[in-house]
């Protein structure tokens, strides 16, 4: 009897400690332990996955190889000329037309000023009426940044700013260029809006942020360079905020659990 229990007992326990498929095949030689390179094992058929499955990080490989033959063949600006910009040369009719008619420039700039107040209002109700401070978080990271980016490197003026006293900064006032917290800023009221499923508003300020884009382009008001970073910038603040939101929920947690811990060996 006591060796029938032990040889179940001995089963039993060669079954719990058996590895898993899983754990047994990670530990497997690859490719019965040819410890070969990686690209070593490729076949065509693993390229035609690649390209058929992955298209768009070929397609980035296409464009590298293209910008890296635009880059050592272009000839470089001179330190004595204006920077080249293709979105100057794109919103050329757009510029002369605002030269032409300071009231016009006056009136986009005032509508302009009214979409950052827009921006500036939401991104303050998400955390004051609605209690999510995300969105302020993510402003508060991008504008800091900006700043020290900004005081960092100064870009010089554009040829051709056409200023306008309705403009934000308010009074025509000095401003960094890079980069476009116009930009970065409604991409962050943006993506809250997304977040909350208010689609139509969400929509409705990414149409805004282009038209804003192409006016600060024909205005001069900002390099392409400013306005493409903003974007990224809008988007990468908003993620940042995200994160220090979740580190402080977790925080909260290890904190509210040792704390229980703690009371219940003081009182148990």
């Amino acid at each position: 009897m006591n060796g029938t229990v032990s040889a179940l007992t001995s089963r039993r326990h060669k079954r719990a400690v058996a590895p898993t498929p899983t754990a047994a095949m990670s530990k497997a030689p690859v490719h019965g332990g040819n410890n070969k390179a990686s690209f070593m094992t490729w076949t065509l058929h693993d390229a035609l996955h690649v390209a058929r499955h992955h298209w768009i990080p070929c397609f980035f490989a296409l464009c590298l190889l293209f910008f890296m033959g635009v880059e050592y063949t272009l000839r470089m600006v001179p330190s004595s000329a204006p920077p080249f910009d293709i979105g100057f040369v794109s919103t050329r009719s757009l510029h002369l037309l605002l030269a032409s008619s300071p009231q016009l420039n006056t009136l986009l700039a005032g509508l302009n000023t009214v979409f950052v107040g827009m921006q500036t209002t939401y991104i303050l109700w998400t955390w004051l009426i609605e209690g999510r401070p995300r969105a302020t978080i993510a402003a508060l990271f991008m504008f800091t940044c900006r700043g020290i980016l900004g005081y960092s490197t100064q870009l010089p003026l554009p040829q051709g700013f056409l200023g306008s006293g309705a403009d934000f900064p308010v009074g025509n006032v000095s401003f960094f260029l890079f980069y476009s917290g116009h930009v970065a800023g409604s991409v962050i009221a943006s993506l809250d809006m997304r977040r909350k499923q208010r689609w139509e508003l969400a929509w409705t300020f990414d149409a805004l942020n282009l038209l804003q884009a192409v006016r600060l382009l024909g205005t001069r008001g900002h390099y392409t360079i400013d306005l493409a970073v903003g974007v990224g910038a809008g988007i990468l603040f908003d993620s940042l905020a995200g994160k220090y939101e979740e580190s402080k929920r977790l925080s909260s947690k290890v904190a509210s659990t040792t704390s229980n811990g703690v009371k219940e060996a003081l009182f148990p």
